[in-house]
């Protein structure tokens, strides 16, 4: 969902610029006035996370720019499970049983083929492919590489809820300023009110899924909660197709059943 909004209709760098303005806003209050300021060690934690997550912003926004939503959304969804749950495994020790690999195997592997089923079906998503599926893998394995790393860093907080009002408010700050460089070289959209509502919305679901997932893999095995987080693409697949006017079909619906279905292998394998 997070996804559709950032593609849109509009420069997916300026709508990412929207969302965390917005996060910013709704962020700051409670970070500056509200929770305790980091020390110096959670500090240079954020500094970390601020440093990957512009990468990871970075290789979506071109990755949307390049192809096809449809197309690059579930690679970049699909690779990050399997590298997050090998990092898991060396760097907390959680090891998944083989019919959760199996679970695993469903869901990437479905997220890849439903990827190529896109590109079939649509010949228009063809432009650009080549650089909008090598930005997707980079956008992907930046998924595993944040998952683990915010994983460490909201572990390290004795207060999460502090840890995610400063992550939120910390990592937002640059993509607001590279929109509006963008916007004074190129303009500015047109319809640009729809613009800032869907940058509300961007942040309102940002704070609430993505602070949730971070929760999760604070209290639970983070390959578990990285896994589960995909299931995401089914509804930005539906959000694609209904809301972005982007086609659907049998096979399609059946490569999303599997993506289900392997969140709940992974579940019941534990």
């Amino acid at each position: 969902m997070f996804g559709a909004l950032q593609k849109g209709r509009f420069d997916p760098w300026i709508t990412r610029g929207a969302i965390d303005a917005w996060l910013v806003v709704i962020s700051a209050p409670v970070a500056l006035l509200l929770v305790p300021w980091p020390d110096g060690r959670g500090a240079l934690i954020l500094a970390g996370a601020v440093a990957i997550h512009f990468l990871y912003k970075v290789t979506v926004a071109l990755a949307y720019q390049r192809a096809a939503y449809t197309v690059v959304y579930p690679v970049i969804r699909g690779t990050g499970p399997v590298v997050t749950v090998l990092a898991a495994s060396v760097l907390f020790q959680e090891h998944f049983t083989p019919a959760q690999w199996l679970g695993v195997a469903c869901l990437s592997g479905a997220m890849g083929l439903l990827a190529l089923r896109n590109l079939a079906v649509d010949p228009q998503a063809r432009a650009g492919i080549g650089a909008g599926m090598a930005w997707a893998v980079a956008g992907g394995l930046m998924v595993a590489l944040y998952t683990v790393y915010d994983a460490w860093g909201i572990r390290q907080s004795a207060d999460p809820f502090t840890f995610l009002a400063w992550f939120f408010f910390v990592t937002a700050l640059d993509f607001p300023l590279l929109a509006l460089w963008r916007i004074r070289r190129y303009g500015m959209p047109v319809r640009a009110r729809g613009l800032v509502w869907r940058g509300l919305a961007g942040a309102l679901i940002a704070w609430v899924s993505f602070g949730g997932v971070m929760l999760a893999t604070r209290l639970d095995k983070v390959g578990e909660a990285a896994v589960l987080r995909e299931t995401s693409t089914v509804f930005a697949a539906l959000i694609g197709w209904f809301i972005l006017g982007e086609t659907v079909g049998k096979r399609r619906l059946i490569l999303m059943a599997l993506i289900a279905l392997g969140a709940v292998i992974v579940e019941l394998g534990a």
